[in-house]
């Protein structure tokens, strides 16, 4: 079998990559090794219960009415109706650090500038100065990576309002520990609190269907539970180029070009070219994973626990540290979820609450390769009781009436993911313009640069449109 294009992965990149080409008509194939599409943002189902994996919020929020937003341009590239998208936004979510203060945002971007007047009077000057020089700043030029910590000591004066503005963007999308790209940052910035929160109507299973049934009206061809066993590679005349992927099964796909959005250290370890160590790949992996509990609770007791927020960015500890503890989980900081808790959205008869901490893979790995899975589940088990008290502390005593609780690990991530370390947000490093040294093999997702839910899509389409379209 031979295909103009092959896409390795299906989750949200792979899926926005693969309508995008295919709806002029071109052939295309999207290779999945999961059971299902959706990557890093899926859903299961235990119980009775759905649980999305990934999807606390989605950022970018815009109304239909405007045309220039990510969010409605991404709709249009992918020939979707935007009016028929329904979506609800946040209620309020808040960064805090307890003792040292809280701060409140919403999607209306005024509301965070004058909370950051009233609670910091003297820095409001000079925050709104470095929100004029991020609006002015094209993050997706090609230029140095620029330290956001230095960028924004150099900013303002206050520690705390730099560590309260850095909690949340280095929880929704930083690979590296305690600092990021400036240009990430102003991404991030955007995204979370100049554009905002929002989740759709349904559910995230709602989507990724959405998605996969515009893929295939197009022409799109989706192999599922299919592992590339390797990226097979040739050329003439010193010319490196991609050929085709073998599956483990043995069967060989050919293609003219191939879009990975499995991440680049993944990409790197599958090739069959001897001139590239296969230890490249886990070099460049990214060392950041987590560990999210998920907790289904009865209605009645929402409003006491909520209060009216949606996501709670935490810290406990004095400055706040961004990194691979040196403990199994570090339980000093963290993000608490209502995924129910959004404006209009119907209530059930439970509701769900996600707690997410910084993880060490190493040790969980270590754990089940001596002790099993016995004392690995005894490990989940205890550290969810550990959260669950320091969170308790936070928004109220919620563990006696707990309906149902799971919990995943970095172990899990990488099992279903295939994330070397589990590490959510890919490598450090970030291939902006999706090039690499390879003419026909192309990068889109996380390593591209682009994040959250609506870039990861907006990575998949830029791509094939720089690339592959023209």
């Amino acid at each position: 079998m031979s295909y103009p294009l092959i896409i390795l992965g299906g989750g949200l990149s792979g899926l926005a990559a693969g309508i995008r080409y295919g709806r002029f008509g071109n052939k295309v194939l999207i290779v999945e090794q999961h059971s299902k599409v959706g990557g890093l943002n899926s859903y299961y189902r235990r119980q009775g219960y759905l649980f999305e994996t990934g999807l606390h919020a989605i950022t970018n929020y815009a109304p239909p009415e405007d045309k220039h937003a990510p969010l409605n341009l991404l709709f249009r590239q992918l020939k979707l109706s935007r009016q028929q998208f329904l979506t609800h936004e946040q209620l309020a979510s808040e960064i805090v650090f307890p003792g040292r203060g809280s701060l409140t945002f919403t999607n209306d971007f005024s509301y965070l500038k004058d909370e950051i007047a009233r609670l910091f009077p003297g820095e409001i000057d000079r925050f709104t100065a470095l929100v004029a020089e991020m609006d002015g700043f094209d993050p997706f030029a090609p230029r140095p990576w620029l330290s956001t910590r230095q960028r924004l000591s150099a900013a303002l004066n206050d520690q705390l309002l730099i560590d309260f503005l850095l909690c949340p963007m280095m929880f929704y999308g930083s690979s590296q520990e305690d600092d990021m790209d400036f240009s990430q940052f102003v991404i991030l910035f955007r995204s979370i609190f100049q554009e905002g929160f929002f989740r759709p109507h349904g559910s995230m299973k709602d989507f990724l269907d959405q998605l996969r049934d515009q893929y295939l009206s197009f022409g799109g061809e989706l192999r599922l539970k299919s592992r590339v066993e390797k990226i097979m590679t040739g050329g003439v005349h010193g010319k490196k180029k991609i050929i085709g992927i073998q599956l483990y099964s043995g069967e060989r796909l050919y293609c003219d070009r191939l879009l990975s959005t499995i991440g680049w250290p993944e990409t790197l370890g599958l090739l069959d070219d001897p001139a590239i160590a296969k230890t490249e790949g886990t070099e460049l992996a990214g060392r950041l994973s987590f560990l999210e509990s998920v907790y289904v609770l009865p209605q009645e007791a929402r409003d006491s626990l909520t209060q009216n927020r949606t996501i709670i960015f935490f810290n406990l500890a004095d400055r706040f540290q961004y990194r691979r503890p040196a403990d199994a989980v570090d339980l000093n900081s963290g993000v608490i979820c209502f995924p129910d808790n959004f404006k209009n959205l119907k209530k059930r008869k439970t509701f769900q609450l996600r707690i997410t901490h910084i993880a060490n893979f190493d040790k969980w790995r270590q754990v089940f390769m001596v002790g099993g899975r016995e004392q690995y589940n005894e490990m989940k088990a205890a550290a969810r009781r550990a959260s669950g008290r320091v969170v308790g502390k936070i928004i109220g005593n919620f563990q006696e009436n707990i309906v149902y609780e799971d919990s995943f690990t970095p172990l899990t991530i990488e099992r279903f993911t295939s994330r070397m370390q589990g590490a959510v947000y890919g490598s450090p490093r970030k291939i902006k313009d999706g090039r690499t040294s390879y003419a026909n093999l192309f990068l889109a997702g996380t390593d591209q640069g682009f994040l959250g839910i609506i870039g990861s899509m907006l990575s998949g389409v830029s791509m094939v449109n720089h690339h592959l379209l023209a």
